[in-house]
């Protein structure tokens, strides 16, 4: 029987997903003051913010963010649970952002966390040992709460004391979300992220790019994670060379560039905005400076003006040749 006590504090763990929306509207719905909590990462969207914050304005909750910085970044270098099929250490990760919850509840005073996960609807981290493991391992145990699979699961402390009630809880299970699109739709919820969104480690391409930042600097930065998300990758023996592929990717990696990179674009020609990551080296510039002439408008024949340089060093310029590809070239020079 569900008791009526004083009103308890929640923590939910809120992508701006529609797993997140559920949940956090489940666990409103029964009274609880809700808390939302959303991380930020280059991994992650780069709308995720936006998407949360919209999501919470309609659940009318409040919303706190946190960046996952340095700290998370030294943890995917050496996961103690391992990797998934690419760079994922996906259970380490949940223990990382659940511990990170633990410490936000203890600082506002709230009684438990919650979450939107699914048994079984991703299979590094949502199987049954998984969630019991990360239970264990955050020191949060019987105080986290999964109110989409609550059903299947153990029960926790916010059912056993009564602070929610579990007959209003779900048992889904599974990859689909009919569940959830059909609960949405029923509470007139409009705002969550796409379902094939997800976080970057699990992409094997970009995995691969990540790999090589690391092996080129062990102290990467948000910053150059970030870089690698935006256009066409090229490696220099110690640097990389990004090539943007539209004009929101040029502006994107000319926000992202710092003040001593370089960057090169063709004054004549429609061209791509070009960033140079690491020591300028004469053949590296080269090497950018016809990149940039090879993806842009200027005719295949002709030499290309390219200007390149930085705003501390000022501009310099460059005639050159478009750079040419061999399509059947093992290891050439567009690495991906």
């Amino acid at each position: 029987m569900f008791l009526f006590q004083k009103k308890k504090k929640a923590i939910g763990l809120f992508s701006g997903g529609l797993d997140s929306v559920v949940a956090a509207k489940l666990i409103a719905d029964q009274g609880v003051s809700v808390t939302l909590l959303t991380f930020l990462s280059p991994f992650f969207s780069d709308k995720t913010e936006s998407i949360a914050s919209l999501g919470a304005k309609e659940l009318g909750l409040k919303i706190k963010f946190v960046n996952l910085g340095t700290e998370h970044l030294k943890m995917i270098q050496k996961p103690r649970f391992g990797y998934g099929s690419a760079l994922n250490p996906c259970l380490d990760c949940h223990i990382f952002m659940l511990r990170k919850a633990k410490e936000l509840m203890n600082k506002l005073r709230a009684d438990f966390v919650f979450t939107g996960e699914v048994l079984g609807q991703r299979p590094m981290s949502q199987k049954r040992s998984d969630l019991i493991l990360i239970a264990q391992e955050t020191g949060l145990r019987d105080l986290i709460l999964r109110p989409l699979s609550a059903l299947l699961l153990p029960l926790t402390r916010p059912e056993k004391k009564g602070w929610v009630d579990r007959e209003k809880l779900l048992g889904i299970e599974g990859r689909s979300r009919k569940k959830q699109l059909s609960l949405a739709q029923e509470h007139g919820l409009q705002v969550y992220s796409s379902p094939a969104g997800g976080c970057l480690l699990t992409e094997k391409e970009f995995a691969q790019k990540l790999k090589i930042l690391w092996q080129k600097w062990p102290t990467i930065t948000p910053r150059e994670i970030s870089l690698i998300k935006f256009g066409r990758f090229f490696e220099t023996l110690d640097g990389i060379i990004m090539v943007g592929r539209n004009q929101e990717e040029n502006k994107n990696l000319m926000k992202l560039k710092s003040s001593v990179d370089y960057f090169f674009n063709c004054p004549d020609w429609p061209s791509p905005t070009t960033i140079l990551v690491g020591p300028k080296k004469k053949d590296y510039i080269r090497r950018a400076a016809s990149l940039t002439a090879r993806y842009s408008d200027a005719p295949a024949d002709k030499k290309v003006f390219v200007e390149y340089g930085n705003k501390k060093q000022g501009l310099k310029r460059i005639e050159i040749k478009k750079a040419i590809f061999s399509p059947n070239r093992k290891n050439g020079p567009e690495s991906f």
